[in-house]
C-alpha cells in the first residue's frame, strides 16, 4: 500500500502495481477502501474484476455480501449510483448494510425521491430486514432535503416505536429535519424529550430558530447551551454570530467572539464572514474591516459580506469602491454581491452605476435570479426611473413577496398611485398573499389617490382577512389619507381615537397637512406635540415658521428663529444636483462657484421670463424674510434646484428625461415654476426632494400639488 501511495494514481505503472497488489493480497477489501477514498474508479473497477473473476467468485461465497457491500458504497461514492443499484438488485443476501450504503448513495447524490422508496421496500419483502440508526438517520436527511414533512413523521413515529430514537445520531437527524422543515415545536419536543444533547442537536435547533426569526427562543437556547458547558465547533460560532446580528447586540457579540479566540477555533470563511456581518449589523464598522484587512485568503463571499457591512452603516460609496477591487483580484460577483451594490447605488440614487451593474449582472448570467431582479426594481424606482423599474419587473420569471412590495412601493413613492394599487391586484390575483409592508405601500397608494372609502376597507377588513394585525405604520398612512383629503379635524380625531403608540412621523404627516392646508391653528397645536416628542427636529420649526410666514406673522417667525438659535438648531442649507455625462454637479441658492454660473443664471432668467408668459407668478410668500417683494422675488429666482434644473437644460438632449436630487422639501414657488418649465420646453422633469418623487411633464406633477 506504501509503494502505491507514492505512485500517481491513474498511471498505467499504479494500475499495474495494483493488480499485481490484488492478486497477491489476501485481503483486497483494503485497496477496495483505499479506491473509495481516494475515488480512483479504474482502480475499483481493477478490484470488481477481480472479485468476479477469482475462482469461486468472491461475489457468491460467503462474503460476497461484505463484498458487495463495499462495491455499492465504492459506486455512490463515486457518483456511479445506477451500478451500484445493479450490484444490490443482483444480490442474493441482503443485510442491513446493503441497504444503508445505497442509501447513503442515493442521498449523497441528491435523490431523496429514491432514498424514501427503497425504505419503503425494506416492509414489503418476505424477511424484513429491520432499519438500525444509520439507515433512520439518512432516511430522515432525505426527508428533511426533499421537504417532505408527512413522510417525515411517519419515520418519526417508527423512530419511537423501534427505540431508535434513543440513538445520538438518529436525535440530532430528527431535530435537523424538523428545524428544515420550519416545525420548530416539533424540533424542540424532539430536543427536551429525547435525553442528552450534543453540539450538533444544538447547532440544528438554533438555526432553525433563526431563520423563523424565533429570536427570543433562540437565546433561551443558546442560554441552556452555554450551561451545558459544551465545546462549540465553528457551525455553532457562525450560528450564534447570526444570532447577535439578527438581535443587532454589541455586547453579546462580543462575548461570543472573545470566547472563540480564546477557544482557538479555526477561523474558515464561514467564521470570518459571520464576525464581519455581526460587526457590520451591530454598527461596528471598523471592527468588520480590521478582520476582513486581517484575511489572508478572500473570496467573493468575505468581498460581498465588508460591501454589506459598509453598505448597512451607510458607507454607500465604499461599498461600490470594494467591488472595482474585488474585480482587480479576478474574483468574480454572485448574486449577493449584485444585490449589495445595486442596493448601495439605490442608496445614492446613482442611476448610472446601477445601469452598468445591470449590464454587468446580464452578461454574468445573474439577471434571472430573484434577489438580483428585487435589487434592480429597486435601485430604479430609487433613482427616478420608474419605467425601468417596471421593465425589470414584467421581465421577471419568478417573484416573490419581496418583488411586489418592490414595485408597489415604487409606483407609490413616485406618486403613481393607480399604477401601485394596479399591482396589488395582480398580486392578489396571482395568489401571492400580501404582507405587512404590501399594505403599507398599497395605504400610501390611497392616500395619493385620496382613496379615504378604499383606504379604510383595506385597512379594517382585507387586513383583518389576511390575518395581518396593523401596525403604526398603516394607521399614519391613514393620517396621511384624511389629511390628504381636507380632513384635518377628522385626522386629529383619528390620531386622538385610535389606541396605538403614535410615533413622531405620523404627527408630522398631520403637521405638513395643516402647512398645505394653511390650516394654521391646528398646525400650531400640533407642531407643539411634535417639539415635545423631537425636540431637535430641524423641520417642525421651519414648517411652523414657514406657517407664521404664508400668514405674514413676521413677529412669530423671528421668534420661531430665536427659539432655534438658543437650542443650536441649525437649518440644513438646501443643495441640488444633476448628473451629466459621468460628473455629478452640486448646486445651493445663489450659486456662484460653478464654473459655467453666468451662462446658468443667463439660462434661469431666460426661463422664468418665458414662464411669466404661460402665467407664472413668483409666489414671494415662500420667502422667509420680512423685505420688498422684489428682494423676494430675486431670492427665489435662483433656488439650487431652478440651477440644477436650468444646467440640466443645457447641457442634456432635448428629448432626454432631466433628473434632479434635491435634500430638502420642494418650495411652492419652485414646484409651479417647474411645472411651467416642464410645459414650455417639452421635457419630463423628476425632481426627488426629502418627500417624494416629483414628476412633471405637460405642465403637471404627479403629486397633484399635495407634498
Amino acid at each position: 500500500m506504501a509503494i502505491l501511495k507514492a505512485t500517481p494514481r491513474n498511471s498505467p505503472v499504479f494500475l499495474f502495481k495494483a493488480t499485481e497488489h490484488i492478486t497477491s493480497s489476501a485481503d483486497p477489501v483494503r485497496l477496495l477502501k483505499f479506491a473509495t477514498d481516494t475515488k480512483n474508479f479504474k482502480l475499483g473497477k481493477i478490484i470488481h474484476a477481480h472479485f468476479v473473476v477469482v475462482p469461486n467468485n468472491a461475489l457468491d461465497n460467503g462474503s460476497g455480501v461484505v463484498h458487495t457491500n463495499f462495491l455499492i458504497n465504492f459506486y455512490a461514492k463515486c457518483g456511479q449510483i445506477q451500478i451500484a443499484r445493479q450490484l444490490f438488485d443482483c444480490m442474493r443476501v441482503r443485510n442491513v448494510v446493503s441497504w444503508s450504503a445505497l442509501m447513503a448513495g442515493y442521498l449523497h447524490n441528491g435523490r431523496d425521491f429514491e432514498v424514501l422508496g427503497l425504505f419503503k421496500s425494506m416492509f414489503s419483502l418476505d424477511h424484513i430486514c429491520r432499519p438500525n440508526e444509520f439507515v433512520m438517520t439518512t432516511v430522515l436527511s432525505s426527508c428533511s432535503n426533499g421537504g417532505k414533512v408527512h413522510e417525515g413523521k411517519q419515520c418519526h413515529g417508527y423512530v419511537l416505536k423501534s427505540g431508535l430514537s434513543f440513538h445520538q445520531h438518529v436525535k440530532n437527524s430528527l431535530v435537523h429535519m424538523y428545524s428544515r422543515l420550519s416545525d420548530m415545536e416539533g424540533a424542540i419536543s424532539v430536543f427536551n424529550t429525547v435525553p442528552t444533547n450534543d453540539i450538533f442537536s444544538y447547532n440544528s435547533l438554533l438555526h432553525g430558530l433563526l431563520e423563523l426569526g424565533h429570536l427570543k427562543e433562540a437565546i433561551q437556547v443558546l442560554s441552556r447551551m452555554v450551561g451545558e458547558c459544551l465545546k462549540w465547533d465553528s457551525a455553532t460560532y457562525v450560528t450564534v454570530f447570526g444570532l447577535c446580528s439578527s438581535l443587532g447586540t454589541l455586547r453579546l457579540g462580543l462575548e461570543v467572539h472573545c470566547q472563540m479566540l480564546k477557544a482557538d477555533i479555526e477561523h474558515d470563511a464561514f467564521v470570518n464572514c459571520a464576525i464581519m456581518d455581526m460587526y457590520g449589523k451591530c454598527g461596528k464598522l471598523i471592527n468588520a474591516v480590521n478582520i476582513f484587512q486581517r484575511l489572508l485568503t478572500r473570496n467573493v463571499v468575505s468581498w460581498t459580506t465588508i460591501m454589506a457591512a459598509y453598505f448597512q452603516n451607510g458607507y454607500f460609496e465604499e461599498a461600490l469602491n470594494h467591488f472595482v477591487n474585488m474585480k482587480t483580484k479576478d474574483i468574480a460577483p454572485n448574486e449577493y454581491t449584485f444585490a449589495v451594490l445595486l442596493n448601495s447605488s439605490a442608496s445614492l440614487s446613482a442611476l448610472r452605476h446601477g445601469a452598468l451593474l445591470h449590464a454587468c449582472a446580464e452578461k454574468s448570467g445573474f439577471k434571472d435570479h430573484i434577489i438580483v431582479g428585487n435589487a434592480l426594481i429597486n435601485m430604479y424606482a430609487k433613482s427616478g426611473h420608474i419605467e425601468a423599474a417596471n421593465e425589470v419587473f414584467l421581465d421577471m420569471t419568478f417573484r416573490n413577496s419581496v418583488t411586489w412590495n418592490a414595485m408597489i412601493s415604487g409606483y407609490s413613492h413616485h406618486g403613481l398611485g393607480k399604477e401601485a394599487l394596479n399591482v396589488f391586484r395582480d398580486m392578489m390575483s396571482a395568489g401571492d398573499y400580501p404582507n405587512y409592508v404590501t399594505f403599507v405601500s398599497v395605504l400610501s397608494a390611497c392616500a395619493h389617490l385620496g382613496l379615504v372609502q378604499q383606504g379604510f376597507y383595506y385597512l379594517n377588513q382585507l387586513m383583518k382577512q389576511l390575518g395581518i394585525e396593523p401596525g403604526v405604520e398603516h394607521y399614519t398612512c391613514i393620517v396621511g389619507l384624511l389629511s390628504r383629503a381636507g380632513m384635518l379635524d377628522e385626522a386629529e380625531n383619528y390620531m386622538r381615537s385610535v389606541s396605538t403608540k403614535w410615533d413622531v412621523v405620523a404627527w408630522r404627516t398631520l403637521l405638513n397637512a395643516c402647512y398645505v392646508h394653511r390650516n394654521y391653528g391646528l398646525g400650531k397645536r400640533v407642531a407643539e406635540i411634535v417639539v415635545k416628542m423631537d425636540p431637535d427636529d430641524v423641520g417642525t420649526y421651519l414648517l411652523l415658521s414657514n406657517m407664521y410666514a404664508k400668514a405674514s406673522r413676521w413677529d412669530a417667525v423671528v421668534r420661531i428663529r430665536k427659539l432655534m438659535r438658543g437650542r443650536n438648531i441649525k437649518k440644513e442649507p438646501g443643495v441640488s444636483w444633476v448628473e451629466i455625462k459621468n460628473t455629478t454637479h452640486v448646486f445651493v441658492s445663489e450659486d456662484k462657484l460653478h464654473p459655467e454660473s453666468r451662462q446658468i443664471y443667463e439660462k434661469v432668467g431666460e426661463l422664468l421670463n418665458k414662464i411669466k408668459q404661460l402665467g407664472y407668478v413668483p409666489d414671494v410668500a415662500a420667502v422667509l424674510h420680512d423685505v420688498e417683494d422684489e428682494q423676494k422675488e430675486e431670492y427665489l429666482s435662483y433656488h439650487s434646484e431652478k440651477l440644477a434644473i436650468a444646467y440640466g437644460l443645457m447641457k442634456t438632449p432635448s428629448e432626454a428625461p432631466l433628473r434632479i436630487i434635491k435634500n430638502l422639501r420642494m418650495c411652492d414657488d419652485c414646484h409651479s415654476a417647474v411645472k411651467l418649465i416642464s410645459k414650455l420646453t417639452n421635457r419630463i422633469i423628476i425632481v426627488r426632494d426629502a418627500n417624494r418623487f416629483h414628476h412633471f411633464q405637460n405642465g403637471c406633477c404627479s403629486c397633484a400639488d399635495y407634498w
